[in-house]
């Protein structure tokens, strides 16, 4: 009976936050108060407790870092230099577009910010070279999707903490959270080239180079930022990859027993403080605090679900209930279907992801293979104008009929053309 009101709560709570516009996560805080506390005897101590806090202080340590490029504009210079250097390849742009998206959305941005000043510059190149907005929008969301995705970016550090809450081991979550990024870098890379090579979206291209502005240099600020923030990947990324490399080196497993990208990123901030790269109140309300609230405050509810025995119940139920093959398939497809509505990052993974070890454990799964598949069924239909990503792009739209056309595309083309691909993908992903 408890099992079943905790995942009312939770469905409860995702349609409150959809309806009202109110962060999800603080319904979630407050039925996670009342069923934890008068539903299941819990203290008002053992539920705030429930708070997880290590994701917390990831989350921000790293977002404020990575704010400063934000702030002085580092992020949208690199993105004018990347599309310039492309600009005599037309048939070429999507790729240029996504990898562009990729490479700034993995040094930190975040998809929302990506997004914001990608999408408008895109669109613009849609206008100009002939590039489908279908094209234009889906290199645009995925590229940002796919960087985020990176192991040291925003996305890639919550799959590593939710992971390490659902027990996974911390060189175990480094090699998923890779995992995840490769699969969502292929996944549309194949479906761009499809696009672009075998339909004729790419011959409508025009053949001639479009017209665009010389961008400017990067400053001393932007140039010490980009350097910085290029630092602290490396460091962040030679750790783990070196324990996996060397697993018996005892210098190595020291090293690494001592990194954190939180306490990294805070070291970062301060060097960026007091190099004057960026001003502290601007970074400060760059953090994406509603992000923060949202996924800290479902993962206490989820963890009141895991106290009530509810994640049991559901892995047990799909473990009995499911073709061990089809497991991934199906979590896909859940996932998708979550991710119409609610945040990949906020709901979709928090609510799936602790299901995992104990499902791949009663039916012999590889956790990865499940991970993979949730992230690239949540992601697959996060162009769809209902989420939040879709919506982005239908905003840089300049005219109401292109707003309107585009709607229809991204609604009926785009949004299943990524839900057939992950299928796919996770198919081929599952039997393979």
């Amino acid at each position: 009976m408890m099992s079943l009101l905790v995942v009312a709560a939770i469905v409860v709570a995702v349609a409150l936050g959809y309806k009202t516009k109110i962060n999800i996560g603080l319904f979630a805080i407050a039925f996670a108060y009342l069923i934890g506390c008068y539903g299941m005897g819990l203290s008002p101590s053992d539920v705030i407790s429930l708070w997880p806090l290590k994701i917390f202080f990831i989350i921000f340590s790293v977002c404020l870092f990575y704010s400063f490029a934000t702030v002085n504009g580092t992020l949208e210079k690199l993105a004018e230099h990347l599309i310039y250097r492309c600009r005599s390849m037309p048939q070429l742009l999507p790729f240029a577009v996504f990898f562009t998206a990729t490479t700034i959305s993995a040094m930190g941005a975040g998809y929302y910010t990506v997004l914001a000043f990608m999408a408008p510059i895109t669109l613009l190149l849609c206008e100009r070279t002939g590039m489908s907005l279908i094209t234009g929008g889906m290199a645009v969301n995925y590229g940002a999707l796919s960087g985020a995705n990176f192991v040291s970016s925003q996305s890639g550090i919550i799959f590593r903490g939710l992971m390490a809450n659902a027990g996974i081991p911390e060189n175990e979550a480094f090699i998923n959270a890779a995992a995840i990024f490769a699969s969502t870098l292929v996944i549309p890379l194949a479906v761009i080239s499809v696009l672009v090579f075998l339909t004729g979206h790419g011959k409508a291209m025009k053949a001639s180079a479009y017209a665009v502005a010389v961008p400017t240099p990067l400053n001393r600020e932007q140039t010490i930022t980009l350097w910085l923030t290029l630092a602290m990947m490396v460091i962040v990324l030679a750790a783990p990859v070196a324990q996996i490399v060397f697993p018996a080196n005892s210098t190595v497993s020291f090293i690494n027993s001592k990194m954190d990208i939180g306490l990294i990123a805070s070291l970062f901030s301060v060097i960026a403080l007091l190099l004057k790269l960026g001003d502290e109140r601007k970074a400060m309300a760059s953090v994406p605090w509603g992000t923060l609230i949202m996924i800290c405050g479902v993962g206490m509810l989820i963890s009141v679900a895991i106290k009530a025995g509810t994640i049991g119940l559901l892995a047990s139920w799909m473990g009995n209930s499911i073709a061990p093959i089809m497991v991934p398939i199906v979590f896909g497809v859940v996932a998708a279907f979550m991710s119409l509505f609610s945040s990949t990052l906020g709901v979709v993974t928090p609510a799936l992801f602790p299901l995992v070890p104990p499902l791949a454990t009663a039916l012999g799964l590889d956790p990865m293979i499940l991970f993979v598949a949730i992230v690239v069924g949540a992601q697959a239909t996060s162009i769809s104008p209902f989420s939040s990503g879709g919506s982005l792009i239908l905003g840089s739209c300049v005219t109401e009929q292109s707003r309107s056309s585009l709607f229809q595309q991204l609604l009926f083309r785009a949004a299943p053309l990524g839900f057939v691909a992950a299928l796919v993908f996770n198919a081929v992903l599952t039997f393979l």
